[in-house]
């Protein structure tokens, strides 16, 4: 009875059910901050309960804004980012997973020169560092999506590239409104191991699925192909179009799972 009862708070605090994906176990959350004498950064944590030690830790960068305001584990904002939303299916009794908000001092903006900065760089290592001594030594997939695609790429860079892994879904490769694309990168020197996600229909313009395939050739990368009949509703560069996976989280969140696990990359593909 408690089990249900945790899920049914966790289901009206987040507006999104967490659901249990091993047996028995239930969904925990928690947050973990790294403190600097002018400001902080965040993540949500998700594992399951009961669970034995984890070996690999899951980081999500949230699509535009990529501001989360994370206050607590049930007072957030970005609760229908593909991301942030499908975040439960990354989980089994040796996975974490950690919902990455954006500095709290960046709360106004979060714009593509922070993201490329020195300074943010420190931040996500000092975040990293505080996940090592909750966690101890974990593999790392940073994975972002959209407008985090872009801070994906930057965290990656930032961290060892013998312990990360980054994937790429929905990357935003033309230039928007509050930062360049991945078009704009350089990706010639990046050298930790990466994958691809892109739904075949993707409709937001900032997010062409041919540069997908372009940039898994360019960088001899495995590219996962979503393919879904779902068109999902609202604006096309929004969380619930293909552009985020509509009715197809599980299965795509499960594919990048598996590709992180066994290397495996398989295209999705739904009625």
């Amino acid at each position: 009875m408690k089990r249900w009862l945790c899920l049914m708070l966790l289901f009206l605090a987040t507006g999104w059910p967490l659901v249990p994906a091993w047996g028995e176990s239930t969904v925990s959350e928690s947050m973990i901050t790294a403190t600097f004498p002018d400001r902080s950064i965040s993540a949500l944590v998700t594992h399951l309960e009961p669970h034995r030690p984890f070996v690999r830790g899951i980081l999500l960068m949230p699509g535009s804004p990529g501001i989360m305001r994370l206050q607590s584990p049930d007072s957030f904002t970005l609760k229908g980012n593909f991301l942030i939303r499908s975040r439960s299916f990354w989980l089994d009794e040796e996975t974490v997973v950690f919902s990455v908000d954006a500095p709290n001092d960046e709360w106004g903006g979060f714009g593509g020169g922070f993201r490329r900065s020195p300074r943010y760089a420190e931040d996500m290592r000092a975040l990293v560092a505080e996940i090592g001594k909750r966690f101890g030594a974990l593999s790392l997939a940073v994975v972002g999506t959209s407008e985090g695609s872009v801070s994906a790429y930057y965290v990656a860079r930032a961290l060892d590239p013998g312990r990360t892994k980054v994937i790429f879904t929905s990357s935003l490769f033309n230039n928007g409104r509050n930062t360049p694309g991945l078009a704009a990168l350089d990706f010639d020197d990046f050298k930790t191991p990466m994958l691809w996600v892109h739904h075949a229909d993707d409709p937001c313009s900032y997010t062409p699925y041919w540069q997908a395939r372009r940039y898994a050739d360019k960088t001899r990368s495995p590219l996962i192909t979503v393919k879904s009949s779902n068109a999902g509703r609202g604006k096309d560069c929004q969380a619930f179009s293909r552009h985020g996976y509509i009715g197809a989280e599980k299965e795509t969140v499960q594919a990048m799972k598996q590709w992180l696990v066994t290397g495996v990359a398989a295209d999705v593909v739904l009625p």
